[in-house]
C-alpha cells in the first residue's frame, strides 16, 4: 500500500522557485523592515527626546519594550493563525498584505504623536502589523523553497533586511523632520508590498484540512517541547543569543555615539545612517555568497559559528576602541559576520522545524527569539549604565552572548 499523497501545501517544496518569485519577497521584505528600523534606529530616540529630553533613555526603553513585547506575542500568534487560512489566494499572503496595511495605519498615528502613550500606542500597533506580515512572509520559505536551495534564498532575504535597515535609517536622516520620516517609511513599505500581493503564487490550504479550533489547544501549541525536538530547543537559544547582542549595539548606538565617542547631535544622527550603510554594503557581500557557499557544501553550522564569533569580535572593538575610524571598522567586521550568520541560520531554522502543518506557527516561537531580546535589552542595558559600567562594559557583554550564542549551535544534531 503506497502512503496517502499530502496535499501541496503541506508537502516538502521540490520545484526551485522562479527568480522573479524571490525578488518580490525580497522587495516585500525590504519595506517590512524599513518600517521596523527605521523608527528603531533613529526615529523613535529622536521623538523620545523631543517629548521628553530629560528622560530619553527611560521613554525609548518603555516604548520598545512595550513594542517588542507585543512583536513576542503575536508573532506566533499571526503565524498560526496563517497555518489555518483557507483562503483561495493562499495562507500566507492575507497576512503580508493585511500586516502592510497595519503597519501603514500606525506610522501615520506614530507621525502625529506628541505624547509618550501615543508613542508607546503607535509603535505597538507597528510591530502589531509588521509582525504579522513578518510571520506570513517568513513562512512562505520553507513552503516554496527545497531545503537545498535555502541557504541562498536566505542570502537575498538577509540582503534585503540589510537594505531595509539602510532605507530606513536613510529616510530618517534625510526627510529631515521626524514626522516626514513616519510618512515616508510609510510610502515605501506600501509601494514594495505591492508585487508580492499581485505575484505570491501562494499555496491554498484545502478547508477540509484546517483541524476543528478550541482556544485550549491553541495556546498549548505554542510550547515547542525542547526535550522531544531538542534542534529546535537549540536553534531558538542560539539565535536568541546573537539576537540579544545584536539589540544591544542596535538599540543604543545613537547614543553611544553621543556620549562615548563625543559626536554632536547631528553629527551623530549622520553617522547612524553612515555607518549602517557600511554595515549594510558588507552585508551584501556576505550574505549571499554565504548562504550559496553554505547550499554548495550542504553545511550549516560550521557557517553559523564563525559567523557568530566575527561578530562578537565587531561588538568587542565597538566596546574597547570608543572613537568614529574604530566605529567604522567595526561595521565592516559586523557587516561580514552578520550578514553570513542571518542567511545561514536562516536556512538551518527552516530545517529543524518540527512539522509541516505548523511552519507559520513554529518560525512565529523562532521570532520571539527576535522579539524577545529587544524586551530584556533596555532592561539589562540599564542595569550596566546605572552601575557605573558605561557603553564600554554593555558592549563587552553584548560580544559575550555573541560568542555563547555562537559556540552552541555545536548542540544541533541533525544538520552538518
Amino acid at each position: 500500500m503506497t502512503a496517502p499523497t499530502l496535499p501541496r501545501a503541506l508537502a516538502e517544496p521540490t520545484e526551485r522557485v522562479p527568480t522573479r518569485w524571490v525578488l518580490w519577497v525580497v522587495l516585500a521584505s525590504v519595506g517590512l523592515w524599513s518600517g521596523f528600523f527605521g523608527p528603531i534606529q533613529v526615529l523613535l530616540a529622536q521623538q523620545a527626546e523631543a517629548i521628553s529630553p530629560d528622560h530619553k533613555e527611560a521613554v525609548l526603553a518603555l516604548v520598545t519594550g512595550v513594542g517588542a513585547a507585543v512583536s513576542m506575542v503575536l508573532n506566533p500568534v499571526w503565524g498560526a493563525f496563517s497555518d489555518r487560512t483557507t483562503l483561495r489566494v493562499g495562507r500566507r499572503m492575507p497576512w503580508v498584505v493585511g500586516g502592510a496595511a497595519g503597519g501603514v495605519v500606525a506610522m501615520v498615528v506614530l507621525a502625529n504623536a506628541h505624547t509618550v502613550w501615543v508613542m508607546v500606542a503607535g509603535w505597538a500597533l507597528a510591530q502589531a502589523g509588521l509582525n504579522a506580515m513578518l510571520a506570513a512572509i517568513t513562512a512562505t520559505v520553507p513552503d516554496q523553497v527545497p531545503g537545498k536551495d535555502r541557504g541562498t534564498v536566505g542570502g537575498a532575504i538577509a540582503i534585503a533586511q540589510t537594505v531595509g535597515v539602510v532605507v530606513g535609517s536613510g529616510i530618517a536622516a534625510a526627510t529631515g523632520s521626524i514626522a516626514a520620516g513616519y510618512l515616508t517609511v510609510a510610502v515605501v513599505l506600501l509601494v514594495t508590498t505591492l508585487p508580492y500581493a499581485l505575484d505570491s503564487r501562494d499555496v491554498p490550504l484545502p478547508p477540509e484540512l484546517r483541524p476543528p479550533f478550541a482556544w485550549g489547544a491553541f495556546w498549548r501549541s505554542f510550547w515547542v517541547s525542547p526535550r522531544l525536538h531538542p534542534d529546535f530547543g537549540w536553534a531558538w537559544f542560539t539565535r536568541f543569543l546573537m539576537n540579544l547582542g545584536n539589540a544591544f549595539l542596535i538599540l543604543y548606538l545613537l547614543y553611544y555615539l553621543k556620549d562615548d565617542v563625543g559626536l554632536s547631535d547631528k553629527a551623530a544622527e549622520d553617522n547612524v545612517f553612515t555607518l549602517t550603510a557600511v554595515y549594510g554594503l558588507f552585508t551584501l557581500l556576505t550574505a549571499l555568497g554565504a548562504g550559496y557557499w553554505s547550499d554548495r557544501v550542504g553545511r550549516r553550522k560550521v557557517f553559523v559559528i564563525w559567523s557568530g564569533l566575527i561578530t562578537a569580535a565587531s561588538l568587542l572593538l565597538f566596546a574597547l576602541v570608543p572613537t568614529l575610524p574604530a566605529a567604522y571598522v567595526a561595521a565592516v567586521i559586523q557587516g561580514i559576520g552578520f550578514g553570513a550568520y542571518t542567511a545561514v541560520d536562516f536556512a538551518l531554522i527552516t530545517q529543524v522545524l518540527p512539522g509541516a502543518r505548523d511552519r507559520g506557527k513554529d518560525l512565529g516561537v523562532i521570532n520571539i527569539a527576535n522579539a524577545l531580546p529587544q524586551v530584556l535589552a533596555p532592561a539589562l542595558a540599564a542595569g550596566v549604565l546605572a552601575v557605573g559600567l558605561g557603553y564600554v562594559g554593555l558592549y563587552v557583554l553584548a560580544a559575550a552572548v555573541s560568542v555563547l550564542g555562537s559556540v552552541l549551535v555545536v548542540r544541533i544534531r541533525s544538520l552538518d
